[in-house]
């Protein structure tokens, strides 16, 4: 009974101020990253900011990976045209 009262309750509409300063927060290198955590997994964020941190973890999982993957292809072109194969 109390978790469909708790699903049937509407979260506060965020503001484009507070969007613009979650955005100016974001945009500080090692701060953002660790608000990104802060705001996907704490208890008391907006339901909407949680779940714009949680998709913004995402691509920066998804950069990671294709970053890896093309540093490496990169150095394995290099490495080859290095050794004259």
């Amino acid at each position: 009974m109390d978790n469909q009262i708790l699903q049937n309750e509407k979260a506060d509409v965020i503001k484009v101020g507070d969007w613009v300063l979650t955005m100016l927060i974001l945009a500080i290198p090692l701060v953002g990253f660790i608000m990104l955590f802060v705001w996907a997994f704490g208890s008391g964020t907006n339901p909407s900011k949680a779940n714009f941190a949680k998709a913004a973890l995402i691509w920066v999982v998804i950069g990671i990976v294709l970053s890896i993957l093309f540093f490496s292809a990169f150095a394995a072109l290099f490495t080859s045209a290095l050794s004259g194969s």
